[in-house]
């Protein structure tokens, strides 16, 4: 039983409420977060990017927007592996190579989702990025 049920409340209204800001996408691309279960790992493939006149992601090849739900297969510009959150976090913040982060709030975006793939891992439930 949760013991503070209005904090829960507040918090979740608070949330979503910030989900329905503008977002301004990070010109050194995206990334797609899972859990790879047989290696107890979490993998960020990091996907580079343009961004339109109107703030939309599109394709760096061929200018065409990519949709949240595109089933276009891309072939992504690295892909990183960590066993924790933290691990993963630091190879991504301050491993070898040209960081794929060029926006604080993506950075912190990133963090809460592999907090989240994380605790999915160790309790065996799914994972689904926001």
């Amino acid at each position: 039983m949760n013991a503070f049920p209005s904090l829960q409340t507040a918090a979740s209204s608070c949330d979503d409420a910030l989900s329905g800001r503008f977002i301004a996408l990070d010109p050194a691309g995206y990334f797609l977060i899972f859990v790879d279960r047989e290696a107890g790992e979490l993998v960020a493939e990091h996907y580079g990017n343009g961004i339109d006149q109107r703030g939309l992601a599109t394709d760096p090849d061929t200018g065409e927007v990519i949709g949240c739900r595109d089933a276009t297969p891309r072939k992504p510009l690295q892909v990183y592996r960590g066993r924790t959150a933290k691990e993963l976090g630091i190879a991504l913040s301050e491993g070898e190579g040209p960081r794929p982060l060029s926006r604080l709030d993506h950075a912190l975006y990133l963090g809460r989702e592999l907090q989240k793939a994380e605790f999915c891992l160790l309790q065996e439930l799914t994972y689904i990025q926001d």
